[in-house]
């Protein structure tokens, strides 16, 4: 199916009709990861590399618009089913992760939207529970604009510099960017695993304030 998909994408490529299909795919696969649309977005930046076409601003529009859009329609379904995270009773075990989760999402869930905009499970997973929790959808679409946008900038350069390193070869071109696109969401994962260690491991040395005696 991947193989079809991807030669049917390939026959767009001197078509303005590649800009629609990029947009649809980013905006499924934002919702339901049926297909990766990275590997659209990536072959898209070898053509437009090694050939001039389609053009490269047209792509970084349509597929980082797409994929703003889908992750919201992710975001309102969390909303949705928000009704069941406050059914939670807050005494619960259940009820003080969830506060625990809000109050780390309103620190820092902003950018773990970023992060997990490179990772396709990580991306839908996030958006739910942002929408879940009731993030505010201001500063969510800000922050997943900058995601989308950073998110379809890589596929595009990854795409790109292969393209130009193998003009009038776009397979070469497409291995080279789907390589280099994968080393970095590897990277990315990484980083991430190693600061989110660092912090646990900062947060267990730190001391507890100490408690004042009780009166006799």
């Amino acid at each position: 199916m991947i193989d079809g998909i991807l030669g049917w994408i390939e026959q767009l490529m001197g078509s303005a009709w590649v800009y629609p299909a990029l947009f649809g795919m980013s905006l499924l696969d934002s919702v339901v990861p049926v297909f990766p649309s990275e590997a659209p977005l990536i072959m898209a930046g070898v053509y437009a590399g090694s050939t001039g076409t389609p053009s490269l601003p047209a792509v970084l529009l349509a597929a980082g618009l797409g994929a703003w859009i889908g992750d919201h329609l992710t975001f309102f379904l969390g909303r949705l089913l928000s009704g069941r995270v406050d059914a939670v009773p807050s005494d619960s075990r259940r009820g003080r992760a969830i506060a625990a989760a809000r109050a780390m999402l309103d620190r820092r869930g902003g950018m773990a939207l970023v992060v997990a905009r490179f990772i396709p499970w990580g991306r839908i997973a996030t958006t739910l529970v942002l929408g879940a929790t009731r993030y505010p959808l201001r500063r969510f679409s800000a922050f997943d604009a900058l995601g989308a946008s950073l998110w379809a900038l890589h596929g595009c350069l990854m795409g790109y510099i292969g393209g130009a390193a193998f003009e009038n070869q776009p397979l070469k071109g497409l291995a080279l960017g789907i390589g280099m696109a994968m080393a970095a969401s590897v990277l990315i994962e990484v980083g991430r695993l190693v600061i989110a260690r660092r912090r646990t491991a900062r947060a267990a040395r730190r001391p507890e304030p100490e408690r004042a005696p009780a009166d006799a």
